[in-house]
C-alpha cells in the first residue's frame, strides 16, 4: 500500500503538469515557448502527451497491480473480521481495555444477560453469547460495514484506473506497436491513405476529430498519434447541413451548433439531429461532441500591392483558406509561398485609448487591438470588420504570420488600416498603421511608397523642398542634395538607415533635423505623385494633408522591416464555415462511473460508519453476579468517548 501511495503521488504530479501545460500542441509551439534545449529535454519525457506517455501508463498499470494485490490480500481477512464477534476474548483480558466498566449486581447472571441483550438490541448491536463454565461472555458489534468502505474505496481506484487505461491511447498504440499500423505524416487525401494508416472500424476505443465544412459529408475521423495521424472509419456518415453560431456583444461566441444528417452504413437509414455543446450525438456506441468550429475553405479575393522597388502595379490573388497560393507576378518572389490560414468575419476590438506609433520603433504594439476585448467596457467595443490571416515562407525558409484588416478603423482620430505580423503563434501581433486615402483604401499610400523608391521622383521632391525652404539661391543646391540623400536613405531602411552611421550621442540631434525635412519632402512627393496620376490636388480633395503625411511617414519608416514582398488587402470573400467534432468510443466510461459509485460508497462507509464492539463478562457470585464490560472502536474519537459514557451509565443502571 505504501508503494501504491507513492505511485499515486507520481500520478498527481504528472496530472498537475498535464493541467498547467497545454497538451497535444504542435512541436514548434513548444520550441517557441521553451527553446530548443529544454524542448529536447522535456521531449524525452513526452510531457506534451503526458496522459498517453509510456511512463504514465506504466505507473497506472503498476498502481492497478499494486492496489489489486492489496485488495486481494486484505479483503478476505477484513470480511472474516467483519463477520466475527470475537467471542473468544478472555474475561481477564477485558481489564486491559481503556474503556471499561466493572460493577457488582444483585441480579442473577441470566437476568443480567437478558437486560443487557435488550439494551444492545435497542441500540442496533448484534450479539452472540458464549457460556464458559460458570461464566458467560456476551460479544456484540455494530458498524461492521465500515470494513466494506476500505474494500470499496480501494476497488474503486482499480476500476477507475482500468477505465482510464481503456479510454487512453493504449489500445491504439498497441495496434501501432504490434498490429503493423503506421501513422501518416505527409499530406494526402483520406481516400489515398493505405491500409496501414487505417484503424479497424471495430476499434474498441478511440478519441478522434472530424472537420466537416458546410454541405460536406464525412465517415472518417482522424486520430493523432505522435507526429502523425491514423484514419478511424465510423459505422455511419455525417453530413453538415448548416452550422449556426451566435455571438456576444464582445465578439465571443455565445453558442454554436450543427444541423446534421446521420446515415447508417449498415441499414442505409438516415435521420437528422442537432449537435451542440453538452448535447452530443450518441449512436452505435460512438459519441460525437460539438468541439469547436473552423474555416471550411472560404474563397478569398485578395489585392496584392508590391512592396519592393518602384513597382506599383497591383494584381489579384485568388485563394482558398487552408491551401497555398502563388504570386508569380513578382519576378523575385517565384519561390515565395503564401499559406492562407484563416478568415475572421467578425472582429470586436477595444478601440479605447490607442497610442500613436513612435518613429524610433520598428513596429508599434497596438494594445487596443492585440488585447482581449472580453474585459473591456461595451461602449469601447467595435466590430472592425473582417480580417484575413496568412503565412509567408520566404526563400530562406523563414516563416512569418500576417493579419490584415479589410476595412479601416479610426485610431487617435485618424482612419488607418492595420497590418499585423508575428514570427510565431506564441508572440503577439505587431502592427503598422497605414493611413487610409479619400477612397478608404491603401492605394494612395502604396503609390507614395512606389514613388519614394523612384530616384527621379525623389529628385523632383527634393528640388521642390529646397525651393520652398531655402533662405537664398546659394543654399538651395545644398538643401536639395541633403533632402535627396535623406529620402534615399529613408526609402532603403527607414530612420534606422539615417542614424546607423551616426554616433549614439548625435542621433537625437540628427533625427531632429532629418525628420522634419523628410516629412516636408514627402509632402512634396505626394503632390507630385497625385499629379502624375491625375488625382485632384489636396486642397480640392479636402484631405488633412499634414496628418495623413505624418501617418504615412511613420508607416514608411517601419515598412523596410515588414518581412513580405507584397501587401495583401482583402477585396472580397465567400465564407465557408466548418464544424469541428470530437468523436469518441469510450468503453471505459461505464467503468469509471462504476468506480465513482464505489468510491462514494467507500468514502462514506469509512467516514460515517463507525465500527464498535462491546464485550460483557458475567460471573455468578454469592450475592448475585459480577459484571465486567469493555468497549472499543477503530477510531477513538470524541464521539466514541461520549458513546462510551452513555453505555457506562446504561450498564450501571441495568445492573441494579
Amino acid at each position: 500500500m505504501r508503494f501504491a501511495v507513492s505511485l499515486l503521488m507520481f500520478i498527481c504530479v504528472a496530472s498537475l503538469i498535464g493541467t498547467v501545460l497545454p497538451q497535444n500542441q504542435a512541436s514548434n509551439t513548444y520550441v517557441d515557448q521553451f527553446g530548443p534545449f529544454w524542448f529536447a529535454l522535456f521531449d524525452k519525457f513526452n510531457i506534451w502527451h503526458i496522459y498517453n506517455s509510456w511512463w504514465f501508463l506504466l505507473i497506472m498499470a503498476f498502481l492497478v497491480a499494486s492496489t489489486s494485490i492489496c485488495v486481494l490480500r486484505n479483503a478476505p481477512k477484513m470480511m472474516r473480521d467483519a463477520r466475527s464477534f470475537r467471542e473468544y476474548v478472555r474475561g481477564s483480558s477485558l481489564r486491559a481495555f481503556h474503556h471499561r466498566v466493572e460493577v457488582v449486581s444483585p441480579l442473577a447472571p441470566e437476568a443480567a444477560v437478558e437486560r443487557i441483550k435488550g439494551w444492545l438490541g435497542g441500540q442496533g448491536y448484534k450479539w452472540k453469547l458464549r457460556v464458559d463454565g460458570e461464566g458467560m461472555l456476551l460479544a456484540a458489534k455494530k458498524g461492521s460495514a465500515n470494513r466494506l468502505g476500505y474494500i470499496f474505496a480501494h476497488t474503486a481506484i482499480v476500476i477507475i484506473c482500468v477505465g482510464g487505461l481503456l479510454d487512453s491511447e493504449l489500445l491504439v498504440r498497441a495496434q501501432v506497436w504490434l498490429g503493423g499500423k503506421q501513422p501518416i505524416t505527409q499530406n494526402m487525401l483520406i481516400a489515398d491513405v493505405p491500409e496501414s494508416g487505417r484503424l479497424p472500424a471495430a476499434n474498441p476505443s478511440f478519441r478522434a476529430n472530424m472537420l466537416i465544412p458546410d454541405g460536406s459529408q464525412s465517415a472518417s475521423a482522424i486520430v493523432s498519434v505522435d507526429d502523425g495521424v491514423l484514419v478511424q472509419p465510423l459505422p455511419f456518415s455525417i453530413k453538415l447541413n448548416k452550422f449556426d453560431i451566435q455571438y456576444y456583444s464582445t465578439g465571443m461566441p455565445s453558442s454554436f451548433k450543427s444541423d446534421v444528417d446521420v446515415t447508417d452504413h449498415e441499414t442505409g437509414k438516415t435521420f437528422s439531429q442537432v449537435i451542440e455543446v453538452n448535447e452530443p450525438l450518441r449512436y452505435k456506441g460512438v459519441t460525437v461532441y460539438q468541439s469547436s468550429f473552423d474555416d471550411g475553405g472560404s474563397k478569398l479575393q485578395l489585392l496584392a500591392y508590391p512592396l519592393a522597388g518602384s513597382a506599383e502595379k497591383t494584381f489579384e490573388v485568388d485563394g482558398v483558406v487552408g491551401q497555398p497560393a502563388k504570386i508569380p507576378q513578382l519576378a523575385d518572389a517565384s519561390n515565395v509561398q503564401i499559406d492562407l490560414t484563416g478568415l475572421r468575419v467578425i472582429n470586436v476590438e477595444n478601440l479605447d485609448g490607442g497610442q500613436e506609433p513612435q518613429a524610433k520603433d520598428v513596429f508599434e504594439h497596438v494594445a487596443s487591438v492585440t488585447g482581449s476585448a472580453a474585459g473591456a467596457k461595451n461602449e469601447h467595443l467595435r466590430n472592425v470588420g473582417p480580417s484575413v490571416q496568412y503565412r509567408i515562407v520566404g526563400r530562406d525558409g523563414q516563416a512569418h504570420e500576417f493579419t490584415n484588416y479589410m476595412l479601416p478603423m479610426t485610431l487617435d482620430g485618424a482612419q488607418v488600416f492595420l497590418a499585423g505580423v508575428r514570427q510565431s503563434a506564441s508572440e503577439p501581433y505587431r502592427y503598422i498603421r497605414i493611413p487610409a486615402d479619400a477612397n478608404h483604401s491603401v492605394a494612395e499610400f502604396m503609390s507614395l511608397r512606389a514613388a519614394l523608391n523612384d530616384p527621379s521622383l525623389r529628385a523632383q521632391a527634393a528640388a521642390r523642398f529646397a525651393q520652398a525652404n531655402a533662405n537664398d539661391e546659394g543654399q538651395r543646391p545644398l538643401l536639395q542634395k541633403a533632402a535627396e540623400g535623406a529620402l534615399e536613405s529613408f526609402a532603403a531602411g527607414g530612420f534606422n538607415a539615417i542614424v546607423s552611421k551616426v554616433p549614439a550621442a548625435e542621433r537625437e540631434r540628427v533625427l531632429g533635423f532629418a525628420v522634419p525635412m523628410i516629412q516636408l519632402s514627402l509632402a512634396e512627393l505626394r503632390d507630385i505623385d497625385r499629379a502624375r496620376h491625375g488625382w485632384a490636388p489636396l486642397n480640392e480633395a479636402g484631405a488633412d494633408a499634414g496628418r495623413w503625411t505624418q501617418l504615412a511617414l511613420l508607416a514608411l519608416a517601419n515598412l523596410p522591416d515588414y518581412p513580405a514582398p507584397v501587401f495583401l488587402s482583402l477585396k472580397n470573400f465567400q465564407q465557408v464555415q466548418a464544424s469541428v467534432f470530437q468523436v469518441a468510443r469510450s468503453p471505459g466510461k461505464n467503468s469509471v462511473y462504476l468506480g465513482c459509485i464505489f468510491l462514494v460508497i467507500g468514502v462514506f462507509s469509512m467516514f460515517y460508519i463507525r465500527d464498535r464492539r462491546v464485550w460483557v463478562w458475567i460471573r455468578p457470585t454469592a450475592q448475585g453476579s459480577e459484571m465486567l464490560a469493555a468497549m472499543t472502536s477503530q477510531r477513538r474519537t470524541l464521539d466514541f468517548n461520549h458513546e462510551f459514557e452513555r453505555f457506562k451509565d446504561a450498564f450501571k443502571r441495568l445492573s441494579t
